[in-house]
C-alpha cells in the first residue's frame, strides 16, 4: 500500500470531517446529582425571588436606618433592645422607633427594619439597651427580597455546561430535574494482534491496550458514553462485523490502531464497507499523528452518516489526535461550537524544538517559573511513550509556517 497520497492540514481536515456530519442534538431528563458537566437543553428561570426575605448580611441588630442618624464614638445612639429574630423563623414583630432587635447573619428583617449595625459598632449600654456608633444608611447590609435574582428570570442560559457554581444555584431554587443534552455514545474498538488487555501480564512482543483507558477519560470528560468493544485481532472480516455493530448501536465510532498505511492495518478497508460517503480524509499533516482516518458512514436504516476516526495505534498520537477530532464531534453532539475555549499561558521556551516546515508539529511541555515568568521545557519522547504526556502540564503548536522554534522563544501553551 503506497504512502499517504495527500496528507491535508489538520483545520481543513476537520472542516471538510464536520461538513459531512449532520448531528443531531437529542434531550433526556436527569436527576440534579448527574448534571455535573452536562449541558443544559433550555433555559432555567428563577421560579421565585433570592432572597425570598430581607435577611441581614452581617451579625447584628436590626435597626431603623433613620433611628443611627448622628451616631459616633463620642455621641452614641442609644436604642432598646426588642429581642431576638431566630435563625428559620419568621420575624413577625413590627420593630418600633428608637428600639432595635438582635439578628444574626441570614437572619430574616422584622418588618419596619430597612437595615442592619454591625455588632462591632454597638455596646451594650444596660440590660435590654445598646450604645451605636455608627450611623447606617437605609439597606445597609441587607439583602433585599429579589435582589439577586428576580423571579421569573433567566439564571442559566441554554447551552450552559453545568459546574458546580450553576448545581449550587439551581439547588437554592428547588430545581432537581434537569433537561440536558443526551450524551453521545461512542463506541471503541482497539485492533492489533499485539495488543492485550490492562490486567494481562504482557509476553514479549505484546503491549497493553492503553489507548481504550486513556480514550474512554477523554470522552467521559467531554460529556459522551464511551462504550468499549474490546480488542479485535488483524482480521477484516471480524472487524467489519464488530465496527458494523458498534455504528448501529452508537453515535460514533473510534478506532485506535490499524490507520497507517500498510497491509495489515485494516481500518481504511473495514470503514469501505460501513456506508457512505465514507472515507474523507486518510492522512493528516501533523505530528504526531499522520496516519489519521476521518469518515462518515450511514449504516442501514440511518438518515444521517455518523462519525466515524481511525486513530493511529501509538498512545500519545492517538490522544493529541482524539483532542483535534473527538472532541469537537462531541460538543457538537451537545449542541456546543465545536471548539471549546481552552486555559493558555504565555511562556519561553526552554529548548529548540525542531520541526519540519509545512508540517502541523505539537510538542509536550512541562511548566516552571521564575522571575520573568513561564518557562516551557519540551518533553521529548516517541509517540508510543504515554508517560512523556504524564509529565507534561501542556502543549505547544508549531505553526506549518514555522521550521522550528528557538529557545527563549515566546509560545502559547495549551494546558492539559
Amino acid at each position: 500500500m503506497p504512502e499517504f497520497l495527500e496528507l491535508v492540514p489538520p483545520d481543513d481536515a476537520l472542516k471538510l470531517f464536520l461538513a459531512n456530519l449532520n448531528l443531531q442534538v437529542e434531550s433526556e431528563w436527569i436527576d440534579l446529582s448527574q448534571a455535573l458537566g452536562r449541558v443544559l437543553s433550555r433555559p432555567i428561570h428563577a421560579p421565585h425571588p433570592l432572597p425570598t426575605f430581607n435577611r441581614s448580611s452581617v451579625d447584628g441588630y436590626a435597626v431603623r436606618a433613620e433611628d443611627t442618624y448622628g451616631a459616633s464614638d463620642g455621641f452614641p445612639v442609644y436604642l432598646m433592645v426588642s429581642g431576638e429574630v431566630k435563625m428559620g423563623t419568621t420575624a413577625n414583630m413590627p420593630l418600633q422607633p428608637c428600639y432595635c432587635t438582635l439578628i444574626h447573619t441570614g437572619g430574616m428583617l422584622p418588618p419596619g427594619a430597612d437595615a442592619v449595625v454591625m455588632v462591632e459598632h454597638t455596646q451594650s449600654a444596660r440590660q435590654n439597651e445598646i450604645e451605636v456608633y455608627r450611623p447606617v444608611a437605609n439597606g445597609e447590609n441587607v439583602l433585599k427580597e429579589g435582589e439577586d435574582v428576580a423571579s421569573g428570570q433567566e439564571i442559566i442560559a441554554a447551552g450552559a455546561v453545568l459546574r458546580p457554581e450553576e448545581i449550587g444555584g439551581l439547588a437554592a431554587f428547588g430545581i432537581t430535574q434537569l433537561e440536558v443534552a443526551r450524551q453521545p455514545r461512542v463506541a471503541i474498538i482497539s485492533s492489533g494482534d499485539e495488543i492485550v488487555p490492562i490486567e494481562q501480564d504482557i509476553q514479549p512482543g505484546q503491549v497493553r491496550d492503553v489507548n481504550t483507558s486513556t480514550l474512554k477519560a477523554l470522552i467521559t470528560m467531554h460529556g459522551g458514553d464511551p462504550v468499549p468493544y474490546g480488542i479485535l485481532p488483524d482480521q477484516l472480516e471480524g472487524l467489519a462485523r464488530a465496527a458494523s455493530q458498534a455504528l448501529q448501536d452508537c453515535d460514533m465510532l473510534v478506532f485506535t490502531a490499524g490507520s497507517s498505511a500498510s497491509v495489515r492495518d485494516l481500518t481504511a478497508e473495514v470503514i469501505k464497507r460501513l456506508g457512505a460517503p465514507g472515507v474523507l480524509v486518510h492522512g493528516v499533516n501533523v505530528r504526531p499523528g499522520k496516519p489519521t482516518i476521518l469518515a462518515a458512514c450511514a449504516p442501514a436504516g440511518s438518515a444521517f452518516p455518523k462519525p466515524v476516526i481511525g486513530l493511529p495505534g501509538n498512545p500519545v498520537s492517538a490522544l493529541v489526535i482524539a483532542r483535534l477530532f473527538v472532541v469537537p464531534v462531541l460538543r457538537l453532539f451537545q449542541g456546543l461550537p465545536a471548539r471549546a475555549l481552552q486555559p493558555t499561558l504565555s511562556a519561553r521556551l526552554a529548548l529548540n524544538v525542531p520541526s519540519q516546515a509545512g508540517r502541523e508539529d505539537w510538542v509536550p511541555v512541562k511548566l516552571s517559573g521564575d522571575q520573568a515568568g513561564w518557562i516551557a521545557e519540551p518533553v521529548f519522547g516517541k509517540s508510543n511513550y504515554i508517560v512523556s504526556l504524564i509529565r507534561a502540564d501542556g502543549l505547544v503548536r508549531i505553526p506549518p509556517s514555522a521550521n522550528g522554534l528557538s529557545a527563549g522563544a515566546s509560545v502559547e501553551v495549551i494546558l492539559l
